[in-house]
């Protein structure tokens, strides 16, 4: 248990005064009273750890504070609060502030999605506490909710817009008919995409995340290993036409789901672009923002929504955690531990159920469409619908939405398509979600 400070002061090191960091500071610095009120103690920043203590700061950030010795930093606090991201020394330095017994905040994903059972296992061995509602969806409280809120319940699904750089661009993409290279650019250009957009665009950014809320809503350790990814780079403006045309968007997608293959009571997870209903509630989440759609037995559909990235916004959710840490040492208490009680398997995602649509050109000729259709029966796969969207000389544009089936059934019908001399082409495929 966090051990209670008499002194009425929580101590607070800050690691990293970048974007989040600095509005943390400044946060801290204008709310001082109400903090200390809601804390029952003030919140004392006793130093910032930096690369480089002479670059430039905002100005609210006070420089006497600022130190490259971030070791010493964390052996002199109650509380770390840990914003530099990444793993590197990172790790290194949450383990020995929570083998000390300080407790941490951090937004660090990827710290939690490679070495989650380390860092939660550390925090238990010395009582401290370890809060990161940061680390999947900025401001969203889908953390809080799942951990806290929903500890009564059973989750059976998650399903999250939780990187808003992608988001960004399949919205520029659906809204304004731009390709993915020039959706990109402009992100780059406003800020939403780095230079290096990689970790976003290919789905990384989301898998980790995606470990994080299957672990916390399904009871079981899941890691970022253990999340297949498909990103966004090969969505095209024509599928984004196809689409709408067919009353949906696409949206790049986190899916955590409870399953069952063969009696064998399991979970599901993944990352990938999606066709979504445009009546769906994430059909309609628009620009850098995020939301988290979570389906529970008892307490049906929710949906956490907001500003998954930002300054402002992120520092928003690290004081909410360090209030809550800075408590607890007045108080005693915890922050609630790592469940993983229930420790399901997860199962292998060619055995996974999923729906799919496909595009294909093929042969106008009689007969072309039993053919196809044959393909789909001998693979097992049923099919919800055929809507041909246009045709040429000889050639017909043809989509097909199947009922949910297996991966590695859907796979198998994809690979004899492309097979088969009556199609001139496999054009897309891509799963279905929300309906």
């Amino acid at each position: 248990m966090s051990t209670p400070t008499d002194s009425g002061v929580v101590r607070v090191a800050l690691l990293g005064c970048g974007t989040v960091g600095s509005q943390v500071v400044r946060l801290m610095h204008e709310h001082a009273d109400d903090l200390a009120a809601r804390a029952s103690a003030r919140l004392e920043l006793v130093g910032i750890a930096v690369r480089d203590t002479a670059a430039e700061r905002a100005p609210w950030v006070p420089r006497e504070l600022l130190t490259d010795d971030a070791e010493a930093l964390v052996r002199s606090a109650d509380v770390v609060v840990e914003l530099i991201g990444g793993i590197g020394p990172v790790r290194h330095l949450v383990l020995a502030a929570l083998d000390g017994g300080a407790s941490v905040v951090t937004g660090n994903k990827a710290l939690l999605a490679a070495h989650g059972p380390e860092v939660h296992g550390a925090a238990k061995r010395s009582g401290a506490d370890l809060y990161y509602e940061a680390a999947v969806a900025g401001a969203v409280p889908v953390v809080y909710g799942l951990r806290e809120s929903l500890a009564g319940d059973n989750v059976n699904a998650v399903l999250g817009i939780v990187n808003g750089t992608t988001n960004y661009i399949l919205d520029e993409m659906a809204t304004k008919g731009l390709s993915f290279e020039e959706a990109l650019a402009e992100a780059q250009e406003l800020g939403y995409a780095e230079a290096d957009p990689t970790a976003d665009v290919d789905g990384h950014d989301a898998a980790a995340k995606a470990a994080i809320l299957a672990s916390l809503a399904f009871h079981t350790r899941v890691g970022i290993e253990d999340v297949p990814v498909t990103g966004i780079r090969d969505v095209t403006a024509e599928d984004m036409a196809e689409a709408r045309e067919a009353g949906m968007v696409i949206k790049l997608l986190a899916v955590a789901r409870r399953v069952t293959d063969n009696g064998t009571r399991g979970i599901s997870v993944r990352v990938h672009p999606a066709l979504v209903p445009a009546t769906h509630p994430l059909a309609a989440v628009h620009g850098a923002f995020n939301a988290v759609l979570v389906e529970a037995e008892a307490a049906g559909r929710l949906m956490f929504y907001g500003q998954g990235a930002g300054g402002a916004p992120t520092a928003s959710a690290v004081l909410g955690d360090l209030v809550a840490a800075a408590s607890h040492k007045v108080h005693g208490g915890n922050a609630p531990r790592e469940s993983t009680y229930a420790a399901l398997p997860l199962l292998d995602p060619e055995h996974t159920p999923a729906r799919t649509q496909v595009e294909i050109r093929l042969v106008d000729r009689p007969g072309t469409l039993s053919a196809v259709a044959g393909i789909y029966g001998r693979n097992g796969v049923s099919i919800e619908s055929v809507r041909q969207t246009g045709t040429g000389a000889d050639d017909a544009r043809v989509t097909i939405v199947s009922h949910r089936s297996t991966e590695a059934a859907l796979a198998r019908t994809v690979a004899e398509l492309s097979e088969d001399l009556r199609v001139h082409e496999v054009v897309s495929v891509m799963r279905v979600e929300g309906v």
